[in-house]
């Protein structure tokens, strides 16, 4: 059988598929030709990561298609239910890469604190006297809220570090009630954290100094914070979005950033991905990076591993 990995894949988890007998197929194929080559070449799985779309156009045009694979966590690129019915199996990793998002979310944390994206921009054609002066105002991590508006994997693994160094942790999340998170220090402390009904947000945006998101768009496809959500932050938050494009109305954040309600931001995906809106990547108080959240050789090999294991579950050992 072959597999397209059209977004690629770890050496790890091709390693483990061509071992089990599998064909696997890593060069890129673009958008527009993925329907022909997937029929071209008598390819029966896709696996992709953020880059890929595979939508109903797809699944009906391919019928040899047995399994679609998303690396990562959200599967927003995938049309699930109508594969599903189709007799496609859908699956995903979202173990894999919470570590990985985790930190990558801890770092933004640091950076919008002390300016650090602002100023090491400037510092190579800066006037030094000038710059120490606009940057000696940063804040400390330790002692504040962070409020993290989904409490899954990748919420829970951020807690974890965040109460690590020193932060107090409030989430808001559909469907976790309560959590005792283990911060791995000496012998290891559990630590409940505080955790609101999602229709009790506005909580959580009063009383947080710094929010970072862990949730997909809202079911009608709108942000999850916008003007309205803004409206109750305190003045001078800063907030963290490495969840999807578009879950923070970029628009409003922008005013609310120019109106000093936001002190900072930090974002790792964007609503018109490749093409970001410019005006964030050259916003003084916006850290950006280009979707890298789980762009790790530890996660990618994780997710490598276990797209490998669930694919030789369905159509090896059974």
């Amino acid at each position: 059988m072959k597999i397209l990995a059209n977004d690629g894949i770890s050496d790890l988890g091709k390693k483990l598929l061509e071992e089990a007998g599998f064909t696997v197929i890593t060069e890129k194929v673009e958008q527009e030709n993925l329907i022909a080559e997937t029929n071209t070449q008598n390819i029966e799985m896709i696996l992709v990561r953020s880059a890929t779309t595979v939508r109903k156009e797809v699944i009906d045009a391919c019928p040899n298609l047995k399994l679609i694979g998303r690396g990562g966590v959200g599967m927003d690129n995938i049309d699930i239910e109508y594969a599903r019915e189709k007799g496609v199996i859908v699956i995903n990793t979202p173990a894999s890469s919470s570590q990985s998002v985790a930190e990558l979310v801890m770092g933004q944390l640091f950076s919008i604190s002390r300016s650090l994206q602002d100023s090491f921009k400037n510092m190579e054609n800066g006037d030094f006297s000038q710059l120490k002066k606009k940057f000696a105002k940063g804040v400390e991590l330790r002692g504040k809220t962070l409020g993290i508006i989904g409490f899954g994997r990748i919420g829970q693994s951020l807690a974890s570090y965040a109460l690590g160094v020193g932060m107090d942790v409030i989430a808001s999340d559909y469907y976790t009630a309560t959590a005792k998170i283990i911060v791995p220090i000496g012998t290891k402390t559990s630590v409940e954290v505080e955790i609101t009904p999602s229709a009790a947000m506005d909580e959580l945006l009063s009383k947080s100094d710094y929010i970072s998101i862990h949730v997909p768009k809202q079911a009608d496809g709108s942000a999850v914070i916008s003007e309205k959500e803004f409206s109750l932050m305190k003045k001078g938050v800063r907030i963290v979005n490495a969840a999807r494009g578009g879950v923070i109305n970029e628009e409003d954040l922008l005013a609310a950033l120019n109106s000093g309600k936001v002190a900072a931001a930090a974002i790792d995906v964007f609503e018109n991905e490749p093409n970001p809106n410019k005006d964030l990547l050259s916003h003084p108080n916006i850290a950006c990076t280009p979707h890298i959240g789980a762009a790790t050789l530890e996660a990618q090999d994780r997710i490598g591993e276990e797209l490998a294991s669930l694919i030789i579950g369905q159509f090896v050992t059974k």
